[in-house]
């Protein structure tokens, strides 16, 4: 017979922020706390989190999280602290890099969303980088990536 468990009630945005902070004090990091508070929510309140975190210490939460961890766990964090769409545009950014140029993790973001996806992650694109999304796949891409339709149904 399974057991189940009532989650707890979650704490507010402002009780995240401070126990974040309490998490950084000392040496190194309770990363135990970070992945407790941070996995168990979702874009909208990692933002309010990241907004009382900034006005109850005036310092940016993805910097904090920077500066005290690192490697993969680090990058993962990161990444999870932005919304979806941008996310997704500093992914395929930084997959369209010159000297990092790497074509089909571009490939899995853009295949893998649906159309209406593809359109909010287009203006982050743009928005972010001043640069159309179509327009760093041409300049960038060969061969098959390159025929990437954007003026498609699918796209629109």
């Amino acid at each position: 017979m399974s057991t189940l468990t009532v989650p707890r009630l979650l704490s507010s945005p402002i009780d995240d922020a401070r126990h974040l902070h309490r998490a950084f004090k000392g040496f190194g990091s309770d990363k135990s706390a970070v992945i407790n508070i941070l996995a168990h929510r979702d874009a909208a309140q990692r933002a309010l989190i990241q907004c009382e975190y900034r006005a109850l210490y005036a310092e940016d939460l993805p910097r904090r999280l920077s500066s005290e961890l690192s490697g993969n766990f680090e990058t993962a964090l990161l990444l999870w602290m932005h919304d979806p769409p941008g996310r997704d545009a500093m992914i395929v950014r930084q997959a369209l890099r010159k000297d990092l140029l790497n074509l089909e993790t571009a490939a899995e973001v853009i295949c893998s969303r649906t159309s209406s996806q593809i359109q909010v992650f287009k203006q982050h694109y743009y928005a972010k980088y001043g640069v159309h999304l179509e327009h760093d796949i041409e300049l960038r891409a060969s061969g098959d990536h390159k025929k990437v339709n954007f003026s498609s149904p699918f796209f629109l």
